[in-house]
């Protein structure tokens, strides 16, 4: 049988909250740092590496963009303020399954990017058809994104890649360059994550993100690609 808590033990625990203070997370200046969160700790130094995570929705206030979860990690502290970093960001698994429901064929692809300003950033693309797909016709889809998205690097920022990924251009730009191969039903970037730092601080984007096109016309669009590739496809 386990012994009672005594008013010592009692007195430690209300101590050892008592030792402990709330600090304010802010975005990194890509979403103008906007605070994101508060987390609680005796020793600012032990907060260094904890990651947070919010929906574009709760940075922009856009509802189509809530299946869009950003990470950040905390890099600094500067008074009761953490200052974080972003790290990638991810599709909710709910969006997912959506997606690739109803006999739809879902391939994963994985490519590193290196981006103009030195950043390294890892982008997960999908790629959904509404029938199977050869291994050929794969191979080739993994050829052109892999080669599309090596541009974009060259050409952009780390900054414009993740507006990019947010606004759902990045989608879209996917699933024109692969029409030469198949007509792809939908490309969605599911995941990106930052695996090397560059130099400097990246440009706000937040600005962009929020005057950006609402998710419903992005997915319009791309499917009016895919349609334009069927319509042009020759009969065989």
């Amino acid at each position: 049988m386990a012994g009672k808590k005594t008013k010592g033990t009692s007195r430690k625990i209300k101590d050892k909250w008592k030792a402990k203070e709330w600090y304010k997370v802010h975005a990194p200046r890509m979403f103008n740092e906007i605070e994101i969160g508060e987390t609680p700790s005796a020793d600012p130094g032990s907060l260094i590496g904890r990651t947070a995570e919010v929906t574009v929705q709760d940075l922009t206030g856009d509802f189509s963009k809530m299946h869009i979860k950003l990470k950040f990690r905390i890099s600094g502290i500067d008074g009761h303020t953490a200052k974080t970093k972003f790290i990638g960001h991810e599709l909710t698994s709910d969006y997912v399954r959506r997606l690739t429901r109803r006999k739809k064929t879902k391939t994963d692809h994985v490519v590193d990017v290196a981006t103009k300003d030195g950043f390294t950033i890892r982008i997960k693309p999908m790629s959904i058809a509404e029938k199977r797909i050869q291994t050929a016709q794969e191979q080739a889809i993994r050829q052109i994104l892999g080669e599309t998205l090596a541009k974009l690097g060259n050409d952009m920022s780390l900054s414009e890649i993740v507006k990019m990924i947010v606004s759902g251009d990045m989608a879209k730009e996917l699933a024109r360059s692969c029409r030469c191969v198949i007509p792809i039903k939908r490309i969605e970037v599911r995941k990106s994550e930052v695996i090397a730092a560059g130099e400097g601080d990246p440009e706000s984007i937040i600005d962009a993100v929020k005057s950006g096109a609402p998710q419903e016309v992005v997915e319009e669009a791309v499917e009016e690609a895919v349609e334009e590739v069927a319509e042009e496809k020759p009969s065989e």
